[in-house]
């Protein structure tokens, strides 16, 4: 008897032949981009270092395409941003040691994000691992120990026949729901030795999916489908499963009102009759929330931005769907389902009944005016005029990537993204520095449509050494700094909590002045002007710099009230 899973592929002849005479002058380092191109990937970024030399040699023999940028940390924001709109795992190439930690933060706002970048690091040599101090360049007792608290999984390779199987099981591990970033590291006489395994020739690539558990969703379903005032919380997980639809169907069939979370921007329509659009921030809204009979929470954790800083307390049955385990009941008891939004979605659209509520249209509206007349009651006219003037000069389908700076904090409760996946920010981990490398890399990744980046001048100087990459590779981004002098919202906070702020001044560059040293166009200009600025920016190909000098305020808080 013959079971599916004794079956194997025969290779050719030919494929015998190539596999027994593989080309002379590979290394471990073609092992590595060999399996990458067999996975599926076309596009990598990085930087060079002397124990990864092994990897960036070998791509010369290939034919991915490599994006070098100048930090590491911002190869991995541009990795991240990679992930995001392709839904690919973004390869990332690092060297050992300094490289390898510079790169951390941006991890971690991936990891926080659910982004999925394959980060490839080399090591110091095999003979100096294993915690001993023999006083290698770039040495760590546990490389991979800095790691482990912030990848979704740690895979190390100790020989050569090891790349393949443990470069594929990082590629699912990063794809597989929840996705995130993972590390593979090589130790650089691995890379660097010549080698007789056949060309990597394919891989699987496929991920483990996620579904729900019949039972749970079993009873989801009735608790929607009898609810007096059910409503719906979508956070960033239905962006990554790419469940728009799926959501946008369940709410229309239930009358559920939906708000968005800032990592879940665009999940649902921003005009359509039952949403809330994305004021969680608002106590009118969580006031609106908490009193749902039947809450359901999609592809969120419901944490500290998705919850008004914790102060939102549902009082009706919470369910929630969530393929990050550890999220799932981490912040409220509910009926916890673990798996991937888009099937858990499919699977309530095929159980639930229809719910007849004429009256949740005037709901929503009710909340909405309420929140918009808080906002009008607090002038801040030139911050929803600057807002306004972003969003009519950005074409509909552009993605748009935002640094943590007062401008973003409006844009998480106040810009219409104009579909899922156009609009991402660092509040996952809330770094800074993310919005203008995130931004390259989402150009890499898509350069038929301009891209814009948003930050600070405290945020733009973490990442000015890119315009450099900008240029070098003619990508198609945008970069409105915001500069108000300093560090804007710390100005803010500490001014509001101590009566005076310290250590949030900066002395910056003339920004115009140096975009133009890179050969990046600028243009300084002003709330008035910033409309028709930025189009034109936007509508040139390659690299711009758009300096706006202006001092936002944030509108006033409510979780202190």
């Amino acid at each position: 008897m013959t079971h599916d899973h004794d079956l194997v592929l025969r290779p050719t002849p030919a494929q015998t032949e190539a596999a027994l005479n593989p080309p002379p002058g590979r290394n471990g380092g073609d092992l590595v981009v060999e399996t990458l191109a067999g996975l599926g990937a076309t596009t990598v970024f990085g930087l060079p270092g002397q124990h990864a030399l092994g990897m960036f040699d070998a791509l010369r023999r290939s034919d991915l395409r490599y994006i070098g940028l100048r930090v590491e940390n911002n190869a991995g924001f541009a990795a991240d941003a990679y992930g995001r709109i392709t839904g690919e795992a973004a390869p990332l190439l690092l060297s050992t040691g300094p490289g390898a930690l510079t790169s951390l933060a941006a991890l971690q706002e991936a990891a926080a994000a659910s982004a999925p970048v394959l980060a490839i690091g080399s090591q110091i040599p095999s003979a100096g691992l294993g915690g001993g101090r023999h006083g290698y360049l770039h040495e760590l007792p546990d490389q991979a120990a800095s790691f482990r608290g912030v990848v979704k999984s740690v895979h190390t390779v100790r020989t050569q026949s090891q790349i393949p199987s443990a470069i594929e099981a990082a590629w699912k591990s990063a794809l597989t729901a929840p996705h995130g970033p993972v590390w593979v590291e090589i130790p650089q006489d691995v890379l660097l030795a010549e080698t007789a395994i056949p060309v990597v020739t394919g891989g699987d690539a496929f991920p483990e999916e996620l579904p729900p558990r019949p039972e749970l969703t079993a009873v989801a379903a009735h608790l929607l489908s009898h609810a007096e005032r059910p409503a719906i919380i979508a956070g960033g997980g239905v962006v990554r499963a790419d469940a728009s639809g799926k959501l946008k169907q369940l709410a229309e069939l239930v009358r559920a009102p939906v708000v968005t979370t800032p990592g879940g921007k665009g999940a649902f329509p921003w005009k359509h009759p039952l949403s809330l659009q994305s004021w969680i921030e608002d106590r009118h809204t969580t006031d609106f929330l908490e009193d749902a009979d039947v809450l359901l929470v999609v592809g969120s954790g419901l944490g500290e931005l998705s919850s008004n800083y914790h102060t939102f307390k549902p009082r009706g049955r919470v369910v929630q769907i969530e393929a990050d385990l550890g999220k799932l009941e981490s912040n409220h008891p509910a009926l916890g389902i673990h798996a991937d939004a888009r099937l858990a979605l499919q699977a309530l659209l095929e159980t639930v009944s229809e719910r007849q509520d004429p009256d949740a249209p005037e709901r929503v509206r009710e909340v909405l005016a309420k929140v918009a007349e808080r906002i009008a009651s607090q002038e801040l006219t030139l911050e929803q005029d600057v807002l306004a003037s972003v969003r009519r000069a950005l074409p509909a389908d552009s993605p748009s990537f935002w640094d943590m700076t007062i401008l973003a904090y409006w844009a998480w409760s106040a810009f219409d993204a104009k579909g899922p996946n156009h609009m991402h920010s660092a509040q996952g981990a809330g770094g800074l520095g993310y919005g203008f490398p995130a931004a390259l890399g989402a150009a890499a990744a898509d350069p038929t449509r301009p891209v814009l980046a948003v930050s600070g001048d405290g945020g733009a100087l973490y990442s000015i050494a890119e315009l450099a990459t900008a240029r070098q590779y003619d990508l198609n981004v945008t970069w409105l700094i915001v500069d108000d002098g300093g560090y804007g919202i710390l100005r803010e906070y500490m001014s509001d909590a101590f009566g005076e702020a310290t250590a949030t001044e900066l002395t910056r560059p003339d920004y115009v002045a140096l975009a133009e040293s890179f050969g990046v166009p600028g243009v300084r200009t002003t709330p008035q002007t910033l409309e028709q600025d930025l189009a034109k920016a936007l509508g040139s190909p390659g690299p711009s710099v758009v300096l706006l000098p202006a001092v936002l305020r944030m509108f006033a808080p409510t979780h202190l009230d």
